[in-house]
């Protein structure tokens, strides 16, 4: 064919707009959020108000994962730092960030031993006086993110580690009852929201789980409204990992309620190491697939995504760099084996 007649050609194809496609790019690698609703799941990062001042921390968290819980604003202290008066703000900033993000979120908590205010545990209590108080704070708060929220960990860290009842102020002051009443009590403002036992210490068959097993069995015989256990999974290199903890959970999805890692962290003694960041990845991938093989395992939620805003260094000194991302927001061997078990 003549240069001539190849011109003209090329002419009538461009015009007919026919010239070939340019490659298209490389697809978006899917976020560990998108991976996990491919198995039906959620995966998700808690975070705090603090964090929000971090625009490059933001960006990740807003886009990564697709729940978070609020690590500190829905709690007691927080929402009413004064009898019978309350404050959402900082919970609802963290619920507004979810919602433009398209997120799912995890209230925390409404009833714990811990982080009450000063007017809650600096007198004594009897039990005609707390009961209206505690009913009037789960109801108050319950009601104010009814809709907002697809599970309340209702009642948090109740046993000790030897499965007795943990004696906080509530329990020594209303007696084991109060958890069933907290669940009665949320249940009645927000009847939609799945309400939680949760707990760390109970990722595999033990004393502690035990005690949260029989119990959750007991209060669905009695027609408690306890839809869910939570398993926080704060765990530590240096203490195992628990090897029994899908047989666990499928024993509680056996009694007719959802499972959800709540609080996923794995810390170790620092400095970190190629070969301590290795078995931390290991650890990390099982736990979650050891959730993708429960069915009734809803999510994995981990406590922040990144080292740079961890609990972990200021509760246990020497320890740290428990999460999938640096302190530079880089990504770890974790995230890319989380990735890997959920199919990315």
């Amino acid at each position: 064919m003549s240069r001539h007649l190849i011109a003209l050609s090329a002419a009538v194809c461009l015009a007919a707009g026919l010239a070939a496609a340019p490659a298209s790019a490389e697809p978006r690698p899917r976020t560990l959020g998108e991976l996990a609703r491919k198995h039906h799941k959620y995966f998700g990062s808690a975070t705090d108000n603090p964090e929000f001042t971090d625009a490059a921390y933001l960006k990740l968290l807003g886009s990564e994962f697709g729940q978070t819980t609020p690590g500190n604003a829905m709690k007691w202290y927080a929402t009413e730092p004064e009898p019978g008066v309350f404050d959402f703000t900082a919970g609802d900033e963290v619920v507004a960030f979810a919602k433009a993000h398209h997120q799912k979120v995890r209230g925390h908590t409404l009833v714990w031993h811990s982080q009450l205010p000063a007017w809650l545990t600096e007198r004594s209590w009897t039990a005609e006086e707390l009961r209206p108080v505690l009913k009037n704070h789960i109801q108050k708060v319950a009601r104010h993110y009814k809709g907002k929220v697809i599970h309340w960990d209702v009642v948090n860290e109740a046993f000790n580690e030897d499965g007795t009842y943990r004696e906080s102020v509530f329990y020594k002051t209303l007696g084991p009852g109060y958890i069933a009443d907290a669940l009665r009590w949320a249940h009645e403002v927000d009847p939609h929201a799945k309400l939680y036992l949760n707990d760390y210490n109970v990722d595999g068959i033990g004393p502690k789980s035990d005690a949260y097993y029989h119990l959750i069995k007991q209060l669905k015989a009695d027609g408690v409204p306890v839809e869910g256990f939570g398993i926080q999974g704060h765990l530590a290199l240096q203490y195992g990992f628990p090897a029994d903890v899908k047989q666990n959970m499928q024993r509680f999805a056996d009694l007719g309620v959802e499972v959800a890692v709540t609080e996923l962290d794995i810390r170790m003694n620092l400095p970190a190491t190629p070969e301590k960041l290795a078995t931390q990845a290991t650890w990390y991938a099982d736990y979650v697939e050891a959730c993708l093989k429960v069915r009734k395992c809803v999510g994995v939620t981990i406590w922040d995504y990144t080292d740079k805003y961890s609990w972990i260094p200021s509760v246990f000194p020497g320890e740290g760099a428990a999460l999938p991302y640096d302190e530079n927001l880089a990504p770890k061997p974790a995230y890319h084996a989380i990735r890997k078990v959920l199919g990315g």
